[in-house]
């Protein structure tokens, strides 16, 4: 029996959330937490994955849009016995399957493998010890130890809710078992729902063994019912996360204020100081050094490049040794080769910058090829868009454009150009000359009229 077919219970509102959102679309490192669960999942083999939704299903489903889980509605939401009756169908008679639970966004793959191992001809489920065990249902076991049943805590008498062993709601089973158990549930209890817990006494009175798996990781099986709940693990994932980092060798400068969101890959002696967020898929290469209270979203930067303080990058390459920020903004499609700088109060969209060149202070530049060794001044922008349609700026090899310049696209900036300051440059420089454009007094045009958009 070596098929595996998982079921994950992800059908409640989340009425403690206080949200209009489904409860398992709100975000652990901005990722939903069924995201998370349904990652676990795909980590054990299983041949089939089934998500149960219920509370806010069309949202849910386009959220996740993965095309290797089966969706399986529970319209009435009445307990976890109910919400497994609605997979049987997908339910392969000779597999095994593990239950998880939507809200658990820091589930253990490895724990529930172990758990899946146990379960070949008995039930295995996970439990831990909690200090506090009000509101779960308590694991009881005869005087040899062996498991006989889960009672819900509102269903417990007084010495049963003394015990701290409590359940998980992570489990794995034989459908053999499974299937014919999940048809004798009943909902005769305090809360008149179909209690999933109920198989393991199926299973005790049945003569089928049922071992507990003990787990010390407590935020593993820590689901989320409030907003409380959500930033508690939010914290730990990122703790987590933080602590991977130092063990690979990265250097942070306080691990409790690190935030990533996405995946954060680093080369040796990486340095990060503190309140920095990282988004999507972000790569730093070796001896790269981020300053305080950076965002840096999709981006690779090369080895050697200093990353200043309060600097934004999103969408970028950033090539070796260059130098960014601080205060600077990079937008998407922006490419730097290396030894490239970038200072502050700078903003880069849509932008190619070869080897060397400065735009140092206080520059928009978009839409541009900048060459090798160009200077661009203070000041100075590109001005890409007429207010309908946008064009591209060309600055060739070695060209200075001196502060407070206005290059009016589209345009080309010969090689070796010199733009005088206060310049408004409207028509092409030629290369290897000095070219300014200042006007003597201020004219106005009464017939001019705004541009159109092309036709494409």
């Amino acid at each position: 029996m070596n098929k595996l077919n998982i079921v994950i219970l992800a059908a409640g509102k989340g009425t403690r959330m206080h949200s209009d959102t489904p409860k398992v679309l709100h975000k652990i490192g901005a990722k939903p937490i069924l995201a998370h669960v349904i990652d676990c999942a795909k980590k054990l083999d299983a041949s089939r994955i089934i998500v149960v939704y219920g509370y806010g299903g069309a949202e849910v489903r386009a959220a996740i849009n993965d095309e290797k889980v089966i969706w399986v509605n529970q319209e009435h939401q009445n307990g976890t016995g109910h919400a497994v009756q609605q997979a049987i169908a997908h339910l392969e008679a000779d597999a095994k399957t593990l239950i998880l639970l939507g809200d658990v966004p820091l589930v253990d793959a490895d724990a529930c493998k172990k758990l899946v191992d146990l379960a070949a001809t008995q039930m295995a489920i996970l439990s831990f010890h909690k200090t506090d065990p009000t509101g779960y249902g308590r694991i009881l076991r005869d005087p040899s130890g062996s498991v006989t049943a889960i009672v819900e805590h509102k269903d417990a008498s007084v010495e049963q809710r003394a015990i701290a062993e409590v359940n998980t709601g992570i489990m794995a089973l034989p459908n053999v078992h499974l299937i014919p158990w999940l048809a004798q549930l009943n909902n005769d209890n305090a809360q008149g729902e179909f209690y999933l817990t109920d198989i393991v006494k199926i299973a005790a009175q049945q003569g089928v063994a049922v071992v507990a798996e003990i787990t010390d990781d407590e935020w593993s099986v820590t689901g989320i019912n409030s907003k409380q709940d959500l930033a508690k693990i939010e914290r730990i994932y990122q703790t987590r996360i933080a602590q991977k980092l130092l063990e690979q060798g990265v250097t942070l400068k306080d691990s409790a204020r690190i935030d990533v969101r996405g995946t954060l890959k680093c080369g040796r002696d990486v340095e990060i100081d503190v309140n920095c967020v990282f988004e999507g898929d972000v790569s730093l290469g070796d001896n790269v050094k981020i300053a305080s209270n950076c965002v840096i979203k999709n981006a690779h930067i090369a080895a050697g490049t200093l990353i200043a303080a309060f600097t934004h990058i999103e969408d970028v390459q950033i090539g070796e040794d260059c130098h960014i920020g601080p205060y600077a903004r990079l937008r998407p499609g922006t490419v730097l080769a290396a030894q490239a700088h970038v200072g502050n109060f700078v903003e880069l969209k849509n932008s190619q910058v070869d080897k060397g060149s400065k735009i140092n202070h206080l520059s928009y530049v978009g839409d541009t090829t900048v060459g090798k060794n160009v200077n661009i001044g203070a000041g100075t922008i590109t001005c890409n868009y007429d207010g309908v349609n946008k064009y591209r700026t060309i600055i060739e090899d070695d060209v200075f454009i001196g502060s407070d310049t206005q290059l009016v696209a589209p345009i080309t900036i010969g090689q070796g150009a010199t733009i005088a300051a206060g310049s408004t440059i409207t028509r092409d420089a030629p290369a290897n000359q000095l070219t300014f454009c200042r006007a003597k007094e201020q004219k106005s045009i009464a017939a001019w009229k705004r541009p159109s958009k092309l036709t494409k």
